[in-house]
């Protein structure tokens, strides 16, 4: 008899169907003459009850290792339930018992556990019916935002993960070197000789991944990359991690406005589809998490999201009636809290901010016509301030090697960068959107490190 699974089964199974199911048990309840176990395997929230009569074959001997998170086997018929809050269950007429669990030793017993605690058993917390849920909707996050650009003819491009280029200029990189650290080779000068090491030069894990998109971009018009990126930034926070995943298309004959086109729909689609596919999670964030999930991801769909400029919104917040803990000024960065100002009690929606300070803002944003602004843009979301930025790109090599001069860079370090505006340059544009964020965002869950699986954070990096 062929396994199904949960979901499938909890789904469309209908009562006398002969079926098998493996999974961990969550639940054992004992009655006189028969017992209950509850059997997940993640699938699905949800577990499927199963029924063992006394007259099975060795009863008490395989009751005594039904504990929680034991695995099994059952096979059996689908009943009918009594039982409220479920349409059928498992009768079943064979167990067998993969892996005993010691309800002595094992962490997870039916009880409520802190997030905190669960940090540390990573490697057993995805049996929780919230990290269950979570690891669901990022999963169905990620088939949505590959269906996404699918559907609109964009190329998946893989950019590299060692790289010799810093994108964002914020030195935060974690080095990658095959050297001898207790045996560095220097220079006469006592620097390090990187003639010596594997690429013959200082190299870094990336940072984004959107330089190469670029070039990418200059061949087959619409690119994305989804993979991950690091940053070798000490901070334990609750929106950081060293390690994450990035979304970065890049449009080639595409400018701001198009630009922002795009982001708008991304996000609408992507909340969409997670709504359709894991109701039953979305709906337990909404009981468990966050009572405005559900609420949220309504107000992300079915409103058009407000644009403003920079400037604009600086003259908003001067006006607010609210005491801010960091200044607003012009030519100042705005902070979480001026950007969920605009979104959540000025506008009550997603909000597109444009057209920054070229000052606070990366080299390859393209320059405006009054050389104060760039043509950059952010999506502010509720509760959680920028969710994507993104900009039209400087596509004017002499404006382009100014940029980057005024920066402090080299333009021979970028020298290939460069020769995309001297050989058939065009306008394009793109943003980034981080995927723990908006995972985080997505359920309610309240510290980034419990949207992925692994966390890589200052002075962690388990398995």
């Amino acid at each position: 008899m062929e396994n199904r699974r949960i979901a499938e089964i909890l789904r469309s199974g209908e009562p006398d169907e002969f079926v098998a199911v493996q999974g961990w048990v969550r639940t054992k309840r004992e009655l006189k003459g028969f017992s209950f176990i509850e059997v997940n395997d993640g699938s699905c929230l949800a577990s499927l009850q199963v029924v063992l009569n006394q007259d099975l074959p060795d009863y008490d001997d395989i009751l005594k290792k039904l504990n929680t998170g034991a695995s099994v086997e059952v096979a059996g018929v689908l009943v009918g339930s009594l039982g409220k809050g479920q349409r059928i269950e498992l009768k079943t007429d064979k167990i067998k018992v993969f892996g005993e669990a010691d309800p002595e030793t094992y962490p997870l017993q039916k009880k409520r556990h802190s997030f905190e605690f669960l940090r540390t058993i990573g490697h057993l917390r995805s049996r929780t019916n919230s990290f269950g849920a979570v690891f669901r909707v990022r999963n169905a996050c990620a088939t949505a935002i590959h269906q996404f650009f699918q559907e609109r003819g964009f190329l998946w491009v893989h950019t590299p993960i060692i790289t010799a280029n810093d994108c964002e200029g914020a030195g935060e990189l974690f080095s990658v070197t095959s050297l001898d650290l207790k045996n560095v080779p220097r220079t006469q000068t006592q620097a390090i000789d990187y003639s010596k090491d594997f690429f013959s030069k200082p190299t870094y894990l990336t940072v984004s991944g959107q330089l190469e998109a670029e070039v990418m971009a200059m061949a087959f018009t619409n690119v994305y990359t989804f993979g991950p990126t690091f940053r070798a930034e000490n901070s334990n926070t609750s929106r950081h991690l060293a390690e994450f995943w990035m979304v970065e298309p890049e449009m080639a004959f595409c400018d701001l406005k198009g630009d922002m086109d795009l982001a708008e729909a991304f996000l609408k689609h992507i909340f969409k589809y997670v709504l359709e596919t894991c109701p039953e999670d979305m709906e337990f964030f909404n009981q468990r998490i966050d009572n405005t999930v559900l609420a949220t991801a309504d107000n992300i769909i079915n409103n058009k999201f407000e644009r403003i400029t920079y400037t604009e919104a600086v003259k908003l917040l001067e006006k607010a009636d609210v005491q801010f803990e960091y200044p607003v000024n012009w030519g100042l960065d705005l902070q979480s809290e001026h950007e969920r100002y605009l979104c959540e009690q000025l506008f009550k929606k997603p909000v597109i901010v444009s057209n920054y300070p070229a000052q606070i803002k990366a080299f390859y944003m393209r320059l405006d016509e009054d050389e104060k602004t760039v043509s950059a843009m952010d999506i502010l979301a509720p509760k959680i301030g920028e969710i994507i930025g993104g900009s039209q790109r400087e596509e004017r090599l002499d404006v382009l090697e100014r940029r980057i001069q005024a920066q402090g860079m080299k333009p021979e370090d970028l020298w290939w960068y460069l020769d995309l505006r001297r050989f058939g340059t065009v306008p394009h544009a793109g943003f980034g959107l981080g995927f723990e964020r908006l995972v985080q965002f997505m359920t309610g869950m309240g510290n980034i490190r419990d949207v992925i699986p692994f966390p890589r954070t200052p002075e962690s990096a388990e398995f």
